[in-house]
């Protein structure tokens, strides 16, 4: 009995430290609540969405997220973080994501991730995240993604990944987004 528990110890250790620890400068640094995650990178870059700027194809997605569900009866919440994945499935063409906003429960507008459009090259992927100690969105928060292209592309891949632990369990799911809107041959998308 003693060996089998030594054992389990030994494992939860070696994860516990393995989960704590890393190298990554994301992890070690906090950001402020509802401060974007995206980081330079040679993939991603600013760009000015001007009348030169030809929008071939985009969309408007809807992108459901749980800052917390409810649990025991709805007598008590358990907190989420959610992060929204953005990844640009084409094999050779960028897309521009032109905003991404978080709304609450209610479809009040709580932050905007991005202050100006951000190109993804292809196959690349940005993601914004939501702390777990970040309730002001409710049960029924969303994001809304706008982005538009300069040539036909596959449509990005868009979702939020929800995962959270506590009272000994944990929890994570993916919810994934839905366009709500079109956007082609030429219309502007230009929004604020």
């Amino acid at each position: 009995m003693k060996l089998k528990l030594l054992f389990y110890w030994a494992i939860a250790t070696i994860v516990f430290t393995s989960c704590t620890q890393s190298d990554s400068p994301r992890s070690a640094l906090p950001l402020p609540r509802g401060q974007s995650q995206v980081e330079p990178s040679s993939s991603q870059k600013g760009v000015t969405l001007d009348e030169n700027f030809k929008i071939v194809t985009g969309q408007t997605i809807y992108v459901p997220v749980y800052s917390h569900i409810y649990h025991q009866d709805k007598k008590q919440t358990f907190d989420l973080a959610a992060t929204l994945s953005i990844r640009n499935t084409d094999l050779n063409n960028s897309i521009v994501i032109t905003a991404v906003r978080y709304y609450d429960s209610e479809g009040k507008l709580i932050r905007k991730y991005i202050e100006r459009p951000i190109e993804i090259a292809a196959l690349a992927s940005v993601d914004f995240f939501v702390d777990s100690t970040d309730t002001s969105g409710g049960s029924g928060a969303k994001f809304i993604v706008e982005w538009v292209a300069q040539t036909k592309v596959s449509e990005p891949a868009i979702e939020a990944i929800m995962i959270g632990s506590g009272f000994q369990q944990g929890i994570s799911f993916v919810s994934p987004g839905r366009v709500i809107k079109t956007h082609s041959n030429g219309n502007s998308l230009l929004t604020n």
